[in-house]
């Protein structure tokens, strides 16, 4: 794909530090850079959704939504959730933390059962 971008000035972007600089900062913010993991919180399990926020400082109200599709189409359970953000030296990132329910269909303990989970609510996160 060929992009093509001026500076304010009209002329052509030929620094290959400005040009680097400018490709990574498009790559971030196009490609998905969504973490999705299923950990122990205790005697819990616990599901994070960690999400950047956009440089506009929006977040993605769809997330939350998506998730629990996700998580009920493989009938677990949420015992509680919350949202929060988080801010690192680079971006700022929205966490979704998820208290799940214990399944008879699908015991949480289970590496098989945590890797479906990972992977079912990544794929309706991304619309696939």
């Amino acid at each position: 794909m060929d992009l093509f971008i001026q500076q304010t000035d009209g002329k052509k972007i030929v620094d290959p530090k400005q040009q680097t600089a400018l490709c990574s900062h498009l790559k971030e913010e196009m490609l998905p850079p969504l973490r999705v993991i299923v950990t122990n919180r205790g005697p819990d399990t616990e599901l994070l959704v960690a999400n950047p926020v956009e440089l506009s400082g929006k977040g993605r109200p769809r997330v939350f939504y998506d998730v629990t599709l996700a998580l009920k189409m493989l009938g677990i359970c949420i015992f509680s959730a919350e949202i929060g953000r988080h801010s690192t030296s680079e971006r700022q990132w929205e966490v979704y933390r998820f208290l799940l329910d214990e399944s008879p269909e699908l015991p949480l303990a289970s590496k098989q059962a945590r890797n479906q989970i990972v992977e079912r609510v990544r794929n309706t996160l991304m619309g696939w």
